[in-house]
């Protein structure tokens, strides 16, 4: 089973999210975010990085409580991504923590020291704001060879993390490898071990990232990539959500299977009987909890 983080005192424990798809959206782009609630993601990650030129990250940042008002307005939950360098790090942060944000997104991540330290950081701004310790949970992305080895440290570095991923566009650049399965399968599964053994999500996927023209391969690598155990995955593109939440979360069918054999069992227990049968076959506890899971996951 996996082991839970140790605990921030103050901070409750904290359950993993049952996300699907994560949509970047630059804090800018008002037309993007203006529709970015319509897109029907499970997280809005508001872009402070990669999409901001450097001479519009003030702006950026200023742009974010409005932002997040609007992308927030059918229920997705609002993910902030921010800078790498710890100078700009501070700043994006003492913008991003806020009620209407509930996750950080902390690009090249080096090992457990660095996310304990931006966790200190946000622990200061929630105080300052009188948001509850912990209101603000971390998505890990690892970024370069270095750090690979450090997946599972990160994984269990804090409470407030909540998924952890590696970005393999940067990854693959640092390689000199082109992102696809081949070059990603490793690192993936390295990803998967570590997310899962820490009880958080494993985000993700084993196929390219960027590639938005071949919609039926994007959805057979996600078929194969959550069958490797993946639990969510990030995209650029609208176009990608309902894929992701197809493909990512339980099929109505899988549904309908895991809801009636929770009622069996929990039938069976009120009768007092050791042993449950349904459709055929003998059900124990990691049955019923994988089911449960199922549940958890469906909307």
């Amino acid at each position: 089973m996996p082991q839970p983080a140790v605990a921030i005192t103050g901070v409750k424990p904290m359950s993993t999210p049952n996300w699907r798809s994560l949509l970047f959206v630059p804090a800018t782009a008002e037309r993007f975010v203006a529709k970015a609630h319509t897109r029907g993601a499970d997280v809005i990650i508001l872009d402070l990085e990669d999409s901001i030129p450097p001479g519009e990250k003030q702006a950026a940042r200023d742009a974010l409580p409005a932002a997040a008002k609007t992308v927030s307005q059918a229920g997705a939950q609002v993910c902030v991504r921010i800078n790498r360098p710890m100078e700009m790090s501070v700043l994006d942060i003492a913008a991003a923590v806020m009620p209407e944000v509930s996750v950080l997104m902390l690009p090249k991540l080096m090992g457990a020291e660095h996310v304990k330290l931006l966790s200190e950081v946000v622990a200061s701004r929630e105080a300052l704001l009188d948001l509850p310790r912990g209101h603000t949970r971390f998505i890990g992305v690892v970024e370069t060879p270095q750090a690979l080895p450090q997946l599972h440290a990160i994984a269990h570095a804090d409470p407030r993390m909540a998924a952890l991923g590696v970005g393999s566009e940067d990854l693959c650049t640092e390689m000199e490898a082109v992102p696809g399965g081949d070059s990603m399968y490793v690192f993936g599964m390295m990803v998967v071990a570590a997310a899962r053994g820490a009880g958080i999500l494993p985000m993700g996927s084993v196929g390219a990232f960027a590639d938005f023209s071949d919609l039926d391969g994007y959805r057979a690598s996600l078929r194969r990539s959550r069958g490797l155990g993946f639990g969510c995955t990030a995209c650029i593109h609208p176009l990608h959500v309902p894929i992701i939440n197809e493909e990512y979360g339980p099929s109505p069918a899988e549904v309908d299977r895991a809801r009636r054999l929770v009622a069996a069992f929990e039938e069976a227990l009120a009768q007092g009987l050791g042993a449950v049968a349904f459709e055929g076959a003998m059900i124990d506890l990691p049955v019923v909890d994988r089911a449960r899971k199922v549940l958890a996951r469906a909307r």
